[in-house]
């Protein structure tokens, strides 16, 4: 389909819960910004141009910027709102080599650097749970990530799917998953270290229950959601107003 049909089945799916509001056009999978420039121009501007679209959202790499997508990026934000995703998992040179991530974390530091000279919005996912991190190591990324000069950040927790190495390595014991009230616990301490100034655009994930293995207890998204709601409202330190929002209906 083309950006636009995308777009407008996109908005069919949430017509019952969006009555009036604007949508964000999200290039989520894979790295967006890996093309030649000529054919990121024609699809970020049929997204951006759309009547309905308040920002553009471009998940990548922060090894894959060279200057003419940046001057890009900078280009389409001067028409609407971009934000940038950077996929950035973990500050721990060992676990990033494990994941097979590909780049070091100053490639990361300076990729935020000329985003944001460029004035354009950074969000960075973590990844919580990877293997052999302890809990402070997971604390430290995303204390690192609130010092780094992102202007949002996605917590996402580690699933393992069918048909993976993580599966085979699962499965052989070699490592343990996160549990629902470690992770719960994990997420409110990660939300009280965050400067004011960041926003939260995820707590957690769920995967397509046919292909996940573990953690099972992942797939009820509005139970882990309300227990992160309790948890955090109970932290009198934690600056988040997450408060302020109801929990979701069971």
């Amino acid at each position: 389909m083309s950006i636009t049909q995308q777009i407008e089945k996109g908005k069919e799916l949430v017509a019952g819960k969006i009555k009036d509001g604007g949508y964000i056009a999200y290039f989520q999978a894979f790295t967006n910004t890996y093309a030649p420039v000529e054919k990121l121009r024609a699809l970020y501007m049929e997204a951006i141009n759309h009547k309905d679209v308040a920002v553009l959202s471009v998940a990548t790499r922060p090894d894959c910027l060279p200057d003419e997508v940046l001057d890009l990026l900078c280009e389409c934000n001067q028409i609407k709102p971009v934000w940038v995703e950077l996929g950035l998992q973990t500050i721990h040179p060992a676990t990033a080599e494990y994941i097979r991530r590909g780049y070091s974390l100053s490639v990361y530091d300076d990729a935020v650097k000329r985003l944001k000279a460029r004035g354009i919005e950074v969000i960075v996912h973590v990844m919580l749970g990877l293997p052999n991190e302890t809990r402070q190591d997971m604390l430290d990324t995303v204390s690192y990530v609130g010092k780094s000069h992102a202007d949002g950040i996605k917590l996402q927790l580690l699933h393992v799917i069918k048909g993976t190495d993580l599966e085979k390595e699962y499965l052989e014991g070699k490592f343990e998953t996160l549990t629902f009230e470690n992770y719960v616990e994990l997420v409110a301490d990660c939300i009280a270290l965050l400067p004011e100034n960041i926003v939260i655009h995820r707590m957690t994930g769920d995967g397509d229950k046919r292909t996940l293995v573990a953690p099972l207890w992942s797939a009820d998204k509005k139970r882990v959601l309300n227990a992160i709601h309790k948890a955090v409202s109970l932290k009198d330190q934690c600056h988040f107003p997450y408060t302020e929002t109801p929990p979701l209906p069971d």
